[in-house]
């Protein structure tokens, strides 16, 4: 699953980089591409644990 969110994250941030290039680029795409991005990123990122998680757990003795 954690490759598939990285290439859709890749494909959607080479879909909005090449869209910006264009003479009128279509902010429709534009704004999918970048909701697409962020939320594959937010996905990746809600598995991986906080800085401070482990410490938070300790002190609660």
């Amino acid at each position: 699953m954690k490759t598939i969110y990285i290439i859709l994250m890749f494909a959607a941030a080479f879909i909005a980089l090449y869209e910006q290039s264009l003479a009128k680029p279509n902010p429709y795409l534009m704004v999918g591409a970048i909701i697409v991005f962020m939320l594959g990123l937010m996905r990746l990122m809600s598995k991986v644990p906080g800085k401070n998680e482990q410490k938070d757990t300790d002190n609660e003795v």
